[in-house]
């Protein structure tokens, strides 16, 4: 059987490619086998000058074989040469590439704008900040006078402990002491979770 094939192989070379045509179209596989060597290379070649990715190139050069064995009945030898219906398959494919490459590289780029442009709600942002100082405001009012003001000079005034300490007239290991035990109040007025 080995033999048999192999002086198969050795005809199918040399058949034209219309021949080896008519005969993939009957479901020979040894023709379709001599197609895909002489064509192969030629296919990624066209493809790859189109499409310029080499992985993208290898994987239509392979769609393109495949549809070339399934499609293969419909070459018309009266029509033209088997190389040109071959090599126009492939550019079909290469351009379908392309276009679809460029189709999901418009498609994120629109995704990427209509992120960009989406307007802000800044009325309901502006509601839920109000909500939210004045949650805090009334959390602040659980702390005692120095917790309250060393936080209300550090955090939304902008002082450093070193100045909360200087302008309370308290020294600075006190300052921070206060501050740490009002943030933990504040937390715990506030519910959040550590």
């Amino acid at each position: 059987m080995a033999a048999r094939r192999h002086l198969h192989a050795v005809d199918d070379e040399h058949m034209t490619d219309e021949d080896l045509l008519v005969r993939t179209a009957r479901g020979d596989t040894a023709a379709f086998e001599e197609l895909y060597d002489r064509y192969s290379a030629r296919v990624y070649g066209l493809v790859k000058r189109i499409v310029r990715d080499p992985t993208l190139s290898q994987d239509a050069t392979q769609v393109v074989m495949t549809e070339l064995w399934k499609t293969a009945a419909r070459f018309d030898p009266d029509r033209g040469a088997a190389a040109s219906w071959i090599l126009t398959l492939a550019h079909r494919r290469a351009i379908d590439v392309v276009r679809r490459e460029q189709s999901s590289r418009d498609r994120i780029q629109r995704a990427g704008r209509t992120q960009m442009e989406r307007p802000a709600d800044t009325i309901a942002e502006g509601v839920v900040m109000e909500d939210e100082h004045a949650e805090v405001r009334a959390a602040m009012h659980h702390l005692t006078e120095l917790q309250r003001e060393a936080i209300q000079m550090a955090w939304f005034d902008g002082y450093t402990y070193r100045e909360v300490a200087a302008a309370l007239d308290v020294p600075l290991g006190t300052i921070k002491t206060r501050m740490r035990d009002g943030m933990i109040r504040l937390r715990d007025e506030l519910g959040v979770a550590t």
